[in-house]
This record gives structure tokens, C-alpha cells and sequence, in this order.
């Protein structure tokens, strides 16, 4: 059952990206932004070819190579972890997040972030960035409250 859920969090974590991601092209021209909650949150359209903050700008194979690495290991210890529930969500986010930017690098050769903080200075991000952030978070409270590995 386990392994079914996790499945339908995965195509439900990528159909949601993949289709914001093409809404906010559609609708927003590239560099524009339109304010969703003043002085909160905007949507504002950009083209990133690197990591958060524009790191590894330029390095599309750096992430063609690491992302199945990435990957296959998530899976392996979801695998191996599946009965451990803060290890099964926040690898499931984990893969979805990472195959959703994924198939952006695959497809067009950079991913598509939208949205803007407007209360502090952080990068734009998109809904499998906030999955990966999750995911990770999640991950690192199972290692910490894991009891096989004291």
C-alpha cells in the first residue's frame, strides 16, 4: 500500500509542478511579475539554469549527471526505509521535487521558477524546490529520530 502512495505522491508532486511551471509561461512573459499577496508573495517568471541563488549557472550536465545519482539512491533507501514514515514522505517529496526539475533540464534545457518572496531576499523558486525543501527537511529529522542508526 505503502509503495502505491508514494507512486501517487510522485505523479501528483510532478503533474502539479510540470503544470504550474507551463501556466506561468503562458501567462507571464519572461523577467514580468505579478503580485499575488503585496509585500508577501509575486510570481515573477524567470528562466534558471543552475541551482538555488543561480549557483552552478551554465552547468547543465552537472545536473544531468547528479540528478539520476540522486535518484537512484532516494529510491534505494525508500526502499530499504518504506516502513519508517518521516523517511518514506520526505524521500517521496525528495523524487518528485527532483524529477520535476528534471524533466525542465531534459526539455528545455533550464528550469522554471516562479515564485517571489517580497519579505526577504531568498531566490525564486517553484513547487519541486519546495518539495525538495521539504523532502530534505523530513529526511533530516528521520536520520536524527532514527533508532537503528544510535
Amino acid at each position: 500500500m505503502k509503495k502505491l502512495l508514494s507512486l501517487v505522491i510522485i505523479v501528483v508532486g510532478i503533474v502539479a509542478d510540470q503544470i504550474f511551471k507551463n501556466w506561468i509561461v503562458a501567462n507571464i512573459q519572461l523577467g514580468d511579475t505579478e503580485k499575488i499577496w503585496p509585500n508577501v508573495l509575486s510570481l515573477t517568471y524567470i528562466k534558471n539554469d543552475g541551482a538555488a541563488w543561480s549557483s552552478f549557472s551554465g552547468q547543465q550536465w552537472f545536473f544531468l549527471i547528479l540528478t539520476p545519482i540522486v535518484l537512484v539512491v532516494a529510491l534505494w533507501f525508500l526502499w530499504k526505509k518504506m516502513a519508517q514514515n518521516w523517511y518514506f514522505i520526505g524521500l517521496t517529496l525528495i523524487i518528485a521535487g527532483a524529477l520535476g526539475n528534471f524533466i525542465d533540464r531534459i526539455r528545455q534545457g533550464f528550469v522554471v521558477d516562479m515564485f517571489k518572496t517580497e519579505f526577504i531576499n531568498f531566490p525564486i523558486f517553484n513547487i519541486a524546490d519546495i518539495l525538495l525543501s521539504v523532502g530534505f527537511v523530513l529526511l533530516f529529522i528521520a536520520i536524527l529520530t532514527d533508532k537503528e542508526t544510535k
